[in-house]
């Protein structure tokens, strides 16, 4: 599995989606690690951004981008280049994605759709998606946007 990891990774430009959450966080440590030529952290979340930039003492192999999926123009724009996206970001919180469904949908699903149109627009050559346990017979929002995203991914 590593060495398969490797091959995929080194010497291509990486962009993971939601890098500052716990799975983006782990993702950019592995990618580092099996030698990406450069990786592209694109995340909502600006402190989480100053942060790992801290983190990871200013490597220049990475770039840090604050934007939002939703934003299709912000999406398209960061992804020419890329060789590789590990699309990361979404709401995952159960708890939240109930009270707050509308935000589910937007970031699970409409994100997620940006993510492919500006993949296949830029033929980015791997997109791989993030998803969860919930997706599969999902009995709520999380769940649901996620299987659904899913659905787009395979599509």
């Amino acid at each position: 599995m590593v060495k398969e990891f490797n091959s995929i990774i080194k010497d291509k430009i990486i962009l993971v989606t939601g890098g500052t959450g716990s799975v983006g966080q782990a993702l950019v440590e592995k990618i580092i690690k099996f030698g990406a030529k450069k990786v592209v952290i694109f995340s909502n979340d600006e402190n989480g951004l100053y942060e790992m930039e801290s983190d990871f003492s200013n490597n220049s192999k990475i770039q840090y981008v604050i934007g939002d999926i939703r934003d299709y123009d912000a999406v398209s724009s960061i992804v020419k280049d890329i060789d590789i996206i590990f699309h990361a970001a979404a709401l995952k919180h159960v708890d939240r994605c109930e009270s707050n469904p509308f935000e589910a949908v937007t970031v699970n699903i409409m994100g997620a759709r940006n993510i492919i149109k500006s993949a296949i627009y830029e033929k980015v050559k791997k997109v791989i998606f993030i998803s969860t346990d919930k997706a599969v017979n999902p009995f709520g929002v999380m769940g649901a946007t996620k299987l659904l995203a899913e659905k787009l991914i395979s599509a």
